[in-house]
């Protein structure tokens, strides 16, 4: 696949994951989380660009930092993703703005890698770009189906202090 349609996979992942995650989501706890980073992951091994044949070790080890990174940043997204369940007991989620600052966070750091990397003359791909991703949207998504499997349903009626008190059906006169 060719330099630009990579890039037009991951700013379309991006901001398909972005938009849907700042608004109200259901959690689901099915086997289908890992398939959108599992798909990042064989398009990112399946180009030829991924490390920099001049500079490998140093190629090598931008990635493992990206990879390291991204995550990082799945991992704090999906702690700062606000969870609830809803009356009939499913699980739902929202991004909050610190999930956003996380976010904004791992965008800088990319950036500032892919800098060193064009310091040291490494030639840089969208293939480890891709990869990173996979692995934030891996952790992120990971996380999130683990703690909406420990979220706990509201009960549907609690009970409040002076329930157990009788009331009687007639009325006391003095």
């Amino acid at each position: 696949m060719s330099g630009l349609a990579n890039v037009l996979v991951i700013i379309a992942v991006v901001v398909l994951v972005v938009a849907r995650q700042f608004t109200a989501q259901r959690v689901t706890t099915d086997r289908r989380w890992w398939v959108v980073p599992g798909v990042l992951v064989v398009m990112a091994v399946r180009e030829p660009d991924l490390l920099d044949p001049h500079h490998q070790a140093l190629s090598a080890a931008l990635i493992a930092l990206e990879l390291l990174v991204g995550l990082a940043i799945g991992a704090g997204w999906a702690w700062t993703t606000r969870l609830w369940t809803a009356e009939d007991g499913t699980v739902w989620s929202r991004s909050t703005k610190a999930s956003g600052g996380v976010w904004a966070l791992g965008v800088a750091i990319r950036g500032g890698l892919y800098a060193a990397g064009a310091a040291f003359g490494v030639k840089q791909g969208s293939a480890a770009l891709m990869l990173a991703l996979a692995a934030t949207l891996l952790v992120r998504s990971g996380v999130l189906v683990w703690r909406a499997q420990s979220v706990r349903p509201a009960p549907q009626e609690a009970a409040a202090y002076g329930d157990a008190v009788r009331v009687p059906l007639w009325k006391d006169r003095v």
